[in-house]
């Protein structure tokens, strides 16, 4: 098996794959035998006709097509290993020579990687990014647990106030008439939620429980339902019950119940240490994106679109699947947000662009400073996501993902190890 690489132009590698009669014939009996229950022949039982009887009467190239099914893939992957290139997408491929004691040629076109020219990717400049954590973000913080750990409680006669817990029932009419989703009953509502149309939820304020109330809204223009846009609508509201958030105080005893301290002062300590922490990881992404934009403006590459076509498909996937775990669906969101799915490819393609070029930099700096991965550091990766997903069995995980997610988890490595070099090489002003 041969191959023999013809030109390359356009970011299109032309190449041929010749394969001996020998191998040939060894596929074209696999094919035989993987095939032969499917033939009938007068006189014989099925699935033991003899393979030159089977030819005679369907055509000696009956089992050709198998054969070439059985040997191309095998052939095609060792020959991009041979010839140094790096497919992007599914090759063209033509067979130009299937005869009887000849050996098999194939001619191949397919998209390869671009070459990339780097531009000068160290002493890259940037500005400095800080993160600083102040009293108000830790009592922000601390507020926000506060909340999290409040109990719902009757708020009694009192009229409606920000904040409040509503049961509600009502009744949507544009023009004097029902519109369709516009009616609900037992419907809560937290009042400053902004969750229903903007002036809704105010006109609720300072109601009590059992009023019936009218409240006049006008859809926005941008609304999802297009028979609703700029429509004036109004609503019959009736208020079932008003319940109020009743908040923990902030004392030492509520530090105890949300946490391992015994006093309010080392559970904000321990508060403000994550902040920092999660600041500090902050400062170092958004520095280390910068550096990545700077050393991409610098270099020169013709992307194929098949890649940018791709990476537009991964992250809609990969939206799909973060709308899924909040019980939504991408079809739902485009719906819900007045577009299609091409429009929405259109507002994603930027990003994914972006992704596809600073991929393929952080590649060519990798081969350029021959950046390798060593054992040690897969052990160490290895053990930095066990310790991630709670895995006590640190050996046993290191065995599964070494299985099936090894190259993956180099890929990770190598470009982590060129992030830190361009990062290392940075001057930061």
């Amino acid at each position: 098996m041969n191959s023999v690489l013809e030109k390359k132009e356009n970011n299109k590698a032309f190449f041929s794959i010749e394969i001996g009669e020998d191998e040939f014939e060894k596929a074209i009996q696999r094919a035989y035998l993987k095939n032969r229950n499917r033939f009938s022949v007068p006189g014989f039982r099925k699935g033991k006709v003899p393979r030159k009887i089977i030819e005679m009467n369907y055509g000696e190239g009956i089992f050709y097509e198998e054969a070439l099914n059985i040997l191309l893939p095998e052939a095609y992957d060792k020959a991009v290993v041979d010839l140094g290139l790096e497919p992007v997408d599914t090759p063209e491929v033509d067979i130009e020579q299937l005869e009887k004691d000849k050996p098999v040629i194939v001619k191949v076109e397919v998209t390869i990687k671009p070459e990339v020219k780097l531009g000068d990717y160290k002493g890259i400049e940037v500005e400095k990014v800080e993160y600083n954590v102040t009293d108000e973000d830790v009592d922000k913080e601390l507020k926000t647990i506060q909340e999290m750990n409040g109990r719902i409680i009757d708020a009694g006669d009192r009229e409606t106030k920000e904040g409040d817990i509503l049961t509600i029932d009502f009744e949507g009419y544009v023009d004097g008439e029902k519109f369709e989703g516009g009616s609900a009953e037992n419907q809560v509502l937290e009042i400053g939620s902004n969750r229903f149309i903007p002036g809704f939820e105010e006109q609720l304020i300072g109601k009590k429980k059992g009023e019936e109330v009218e409240v006049k809204v006008t859809f926005p223009e941008d609304y999802f339902e297009e028979s609703l846009k700029g429509k004036e609508a109004l609503f019959k509201v009736t208020i079932h019950e008003i319940k109020e958030k009743e908040l923990p105080a902030l004392d030492d005893e509520f530090a105890k119940d949300v946490s391992e301290f015994d006093t309010l002062e080392e559970y904000k300590e321990s508060i403000r240490e994550r902040l920092e922490k999660e600041a500090k990881n902050k400062e170092e992404l958004e520095m280390e994106n910068r550096i990545i934009d700077k050393v991409v403006e610098l270099a020169e590459m013709d992307i194929p679109e098949v890649m940018i076509d791709r990476q537009v498909e991964n992250e809609i996937a990969e939206f799909d699947y973060r709308l899924r775990m909040q019980g939504l669906d991408i079809n739902q969101y485009l719906s819900l947000a007045n577009t299609n799915i091409e429009d929405f490819k259109e507002q994603v393609r930027p990003v994914a662009e972006k992704k596809v070029k600073a991929d393929l930099v952080l590649d060519a700096i990798a081969k350029a400073e021959n950046i390798e991965v060593t054992e040690e550091d897969i052990d160490k990766e290895l053990e930095r996501l066990a310790k991630e997903y709670n895995q006590e069995d640190v050996d046993k995980f290191k065995e599964n993902m070494r299985k099936g997610d090894l190259e993956y988890l180099k890929a990770g490595i190598i470009r982590d190890k060129t992030i830190e070099l361009l990062v290392e090489n940075a001057t930061i002003i």
